[in-house]
């Protein structure tokens, strides 16, 4: 998995300002805040981008399937999702998926909003939560690992497994207006952990409230 090269993606609304951030190629993402024909339309082109190999039938099934996620995201404030893949050779797939939720504050200082969600998100002892300086301002990010039983009828084996989940979740204070944006990582590929957490980092370090957004919301 390389950072090095990044994509362009802003994401902007009627009712928002806009952000602009920077995602590592590889992340497949939709903008869920586009309109329904557009949001489609993204919708079937990450599903072909995900299974290039794959037939009709299967990019339909999927593309229903992304599409009712989408919706139900932009129900619960989520701007865009994206799906990282990467070929970790006879290891198989590193994977994650990455949303980006806006929500509405009734704080327009972004020191006040984020020592706000510091003291917040400091009282979850799971959390291991941090105070960040971004070049856009003041963060906080909270990092928190889970484990989760599979039931062995999904399992290669037959036999129950534990899957460790890891997350990583950075809330980000616009700066030009009463809004904050809240960047979420999850992934259950641990051994690519440290690569993850340094492609997190570069992300909420692009993040610029100055920036214009593609016009066609779709990455550059």
């Amino acid at each position: 998995m390389t950072t090095e090269s990044l994509q362009l993606l802003g994401v902007d609304s009627g009712t928002l300002p806009p952000m602009g951030f920077q995602l590592p190629v590889g992340l497949h993402t939709v903008e869920v805040s586009l309109d329904a024909e557009e949001r489609a339309t993204a919708v079937t082109q990450l599903v072909r981008d995900i299974y290039p190999l794959g037939e009709e039938p299967l990019w339909d099934v999927m593309s229903a399937t992304y599409s009712a996620m989408a919706d139900e995201m932009l129900s619960n404030g989520v701007s865009f999702f994206g799906i990282g893949l990467y070929d970790i050779g006879n290891r198989g797939v590193a994977h994650c998926a990455l949303t980006v939720a806006v929500f509405e504050s009734d704080q327009t200082d972004q020191d006040v909003v984020a020592h706000g969600t510091l003291k917040i998100l400091s009282q979850d002892r799971v959390r291991d939560v941090r105070w960040l300086d971004l070049p856009c301002g003041p963060a906080v990010s909270a990092i928190s690992l889970r484990s989760l039983l599979v039931d062995g009828k999904f399992t290669r084996d037959g036999t129950d497994q534990e899957l460790l989940m890891g997350q990583i979740q950075v809330h980000v204070p616009f700066s030009t207006g009463p809004y904050t944006a809240v960047f979420t990582l999850d992934t259950a590929s641990m051994d690519q952990w440290d690569d993850f957490s340094r492609a997190m980092a570069d992300i909420v370090r692009s993040v610029d409230f100055n920036a214009i957004p593609p016009q066609d919301g779709q990455s550059e």
